[in-house]
């Protein structure tokens, strides 16, 4: 038997996007559209000869999602994928999982393999949970008296003892994934593949999935986890691959490869975080973040050096006692520590007012490392009422302290006075 459980060969995936003219600037003649209907009536008659797609549109584009990707991936290897939004990351492990298949190149599997992509991949939402326990493990070719066998034990890792005659179109997201990993990894597949599904559990979810990731490498069967959480991907598997634009570019140590996506990720020499609405977690207009930005040429920080940046906030009407809040994260998502200013800030309706918030001598540790922001009012007291969240935003880097380099800098229990300044 193959010692290689996944054989990757020059893959490629292409995509035909639709695109539809509206003449210049949104005006169009008669002529115009009965042209355009012309053209897009022939050009889908021609690709439905073909055997092509049908694209919605009278012009047509080429998306190439995965291009000339080529790896192996031994038995029992675990095998991080790493990548930005649209590296190809999700488009990879359906074709593994042959929802989709590949415009050019070949996938070669050795054993049967159980996929866990999106929240309810493979479950029916009118049957009850029972019924897609089953019917998970008919697709996956097993027997009815071996999905018995493991029954109990899928039920008792997705606790959801309760609700397992009920609907699974009624579940919470989280008794979903619960129940659909539960069944993914516990129906002895020889190659278990999971995408960032996971983010939806909670964090003692996440604590159970990791270790029956790693109970599952251990048997000697091979799984792809694909996520955007450094820290887990380091803690599980040994090797990774780095897609980025659907081209491989680094395949080796997970150490190496992690390092690799973090430079080609990071926010380079970018001082100004202009904040788009994708970024808001908490929004009720009563002020909003239209920008935050270091006020300095470049975004690394000495060890030593005092924190400091500049939020542009907007208010619909006049609000007192406002104060600016913040999390840093490192680089691979784990929290840092939190701050709150005081309230001491005055905003006037339908003005730009700019607030400041310093840290003296966070003492961080070398490395990179970006914020989350909040604006707002509330104290201890009080409590905390955000107005508007940025989040992933601020993204900056820390230098040992001069003569200390590969040393790790001490840490403080206080992160020092904020002062605010208008």
């Amino acid at each position: 038997m193959s010692d290689i459980a996944i054989r990757v060969e020059n893959l490629s995936k292409r995509y035909l996007l639709g695109h539809q003219s509206n003449g210049q600037k949104g005006e169009s003649t008669l002529r115009d559209d009965l042209v355009g209907a012309a053209r897009g009536l022939l050009r889908r008659t021609r690709e439905m000869a073909r055997g092509g797609a049908l694209v919605a549109g009278d012009s047509t584009e080429e998306f190439w999602a995965l291009r000339d990707v080529s790896f192996e991936v031994k038995r029992g290897e675990v095998v991080g994928i790493v990548g930005r939004n649209g590296a190809g990351k999700s488009t990879l492990l359906k074709i593994l999982s042959r929802i989709t298949e590949p415009t050019s190149g070949r996938i070669t599997l050795n054993g049967r393999v159980s996929s866990l992509l999106e929240v309810g991949t493979g479950f029916h939402p009118e049957l009850s949970g029972r019924e897609n326990i089953f019917l998970n493990g008919a697709i996956l070719g097993m027997s009815r008296r071996e999905i018995q066998a493991k029954f109990d034990e899928i039920v008792a890792f997705a606790e959801v003892e309760r609700f397992l005659d009920t609907p699974v179109k009624r579940y919470s997201s989280g008794m979903y994934v619960r129940l659909a990993f539960a069944v993914a990894a516990h129906l002895e597949p020889e190659i278990l593949i999971v995408d960032e599904v996971l983010a939806v559990g909670d964090v003692q979810f996440q604590k159970k999935c990791l270790g029956k990731m790693q109970s599952v490498a251990g048997e000697g069967r091979t799984v792809l986890f694909v996520s955007h959480n450094m820290s887990a991907i380091e803690q599980l598997t040994k090797t990774a691959v780095f897609l980025q634009g659907g081209k491989l570019l680094a395949r080796g140590e997970t150490s190496v490869v992690v390092e690799a996506y973090m430079d080609t990720s990071g926010s380079g020499m970018q001082v100004v975080f202009d904040i788009p609405g994708s970024q808001r977690n908490n929004d009720d207009s009563r002020a909003r973040i239209l920008q935050l930005r270091f006020e300095r040429p470049t975004p690394v920080f000495s060890a030593d050096e005092e924190f400091e940046f500049t939020a542009l906030i907007i208010s619909k009407r006049d609000e007192k006692n406002i104060r600016l809040s913040m999390t840093i994260f490192s680089v691979d998502g784990t929290p840092v520590g939190s701050t709150f200013g005081p309230p001491t800030a005055n905003l006037s309706a339908q003005r730009e007012c700019t607030l400041k918030m310093r840290i003296n001598a966070p003492r961080l540790a070398p490395g990179r490392y970006y914020c989350g922001v909040s604006v707002g009012t509330g104290d201890n007291t009080t409590g905390f009422v955000d107005f508007d969240s940025a989040l992933n935003t601020l993204n900056f880097e820390v230098r040992p302290l001069s003569g200390q380099e590969g040393t790790v800098a001490s840490w403080h229990r206080s992160w020092g006075a904020i002062v605010f300044s208008q």
